[in-house]
């Protein structure tokens, strides 16, 4: 039932409630929707709280569903709504991150991870949580200052400084990367080895 299942189908089996349906559309967006909540989060728990919440909401506004876009574009942007709307309740104190602004973009034929999505999403994890979502808003997502600044509540150019801090802040991860693999490794005794 699971491959075979359209997205019409699926949507109609959730409108009436069937528990069958339910999960296999569970199932069918969990492993995507769930890279979002982490790449919002930066944590597996905070992801598992938006998850949860963005798929309640789901259910509960599948019957408004019209098919007007795909049903994984409609799921996507309740959940990143989500994210947003957890983001906002969750600041509290904003997140101050002092670095050198003089950085220069890292050489890709230094960088250890060429293309390496999983990786790169995991040093996104990392940012922190202004920087995250604005780089995930605008970057990911796709939206303009002007729609974050909206969505977010804030003005147009505090999204573009954290976007460029977000820049930054990736930056200086991936240079000090580069510079430990260029360190030569010590051993116990003293000798040092180094992989050029």
């Amino acid at each position: 039932m699971a491959k075979e299942t359209t997205d019409i189908q699926l949507v109609d089996g959730c409108v009436r409630n069937d528990r069958r349906f339910q999960e296999l559309l569970y199932s069918r967006f969990f492993v995507k929707i769930n890279s979002i909540c982490i790449g919002y989060t930066g944590n597996q728990t905070d992801a598992d709280d938006i998850l949860q919440e963005a798929f309640i909401k789901v259910f509960k506004n599948i019957r408004d569903f019209r098919f007007e876009c795909p049903l994984e574009a409609w799921i996507r942007r309740i959940v990143v709504n989500t994210a947003i709307d957890n983001y906002r309740i969750s600041i509290k104190h904003p997140t101050i991150v002092l670095i050198n602004e003089s950085f220069d973009f890292v050489d890709e034929s230094e960088f250890p991870h060429p293309g390496d999505y999983n990786y790169f999403m995991e040093l996104i994890s990392k940012l922190p949580d202004g920087y995250r979502l604005i780089f995930n808003l605008y970057v990911i997502e796709g939206y303009s200052h002007k729609e974050i600044a909206e969505k977010v509540g804030i003005n147009e150019g505090t999204s573009k400084s954290q976007l460029s801090r977000a820049k930054k802040y990736l930056q200086h991860q991936l240079m000090q990367e580069v510079n430990s693999l260029k360190k030569p490794a010590q051993f116990e005794d003293g000798r040092s080895i180094q992989v050029v």
